[in-house]
């Protein structure tokens, strides 16, 4: 485990890769030196790929659009969390701003988590981005 140290580089990364799945064919025991190894070692490859590869939020519209998805919901179904019909057709069309009662509601009541509810409409951040 003398080897290990922080992934910088592609080159690093894919040794680094190699060498967890020739530990993960391997099979080692639980507390052996090499099990060790192979768990810091994905801790190490993990923190690189999010560093290199950092993996964007879902807009809220797209992340309620798939909650609904997922649990075969009716925009009749999301009145509860929005407070009329009206509102979740204007949500879902973006033309009107989640409030933080719907924010509490959704990630309450659907499970969406507040960090993407909380976010800008992807056609909002286009836009800000472009003034």
């Amino acid at each position: 485990m003398d080897h290990l140290k922080i992934i910088k580089t592609p080159d690093e990364h894919e040794a680094a890769l190699e060498r967890l799945m020739a530990l993960m064919e391997a099979d080692p025991q639980e507390g052996s030196r090499e099990a060790d190894e192979l768990e810091v070692l994905a801790m190490l490859i993990e923190q690189y790929e999010q560093r290199q590869f950092p993996i964007d939020l879902p807009d809220p519209v797209s992340a309620i659009r798939f909650r609904m998805e997922q649990q075969g919901l009716k925009n009749k179904d999301l009145v509860p969390f929005f407070g009329s019909a009206s509102k979740v057709s204007e949500v879902l069309n973006g033309v009107r701003p989640l409030s933080l009662n719907m924010i509490r509601r959704l990630n309450h009541g659907l499970g969406i988590p507040t960090d993407i509810l909380v976010q800008r409409p992807s056609h909002e951040a286009a836009s800000a981005r472009g003034s």
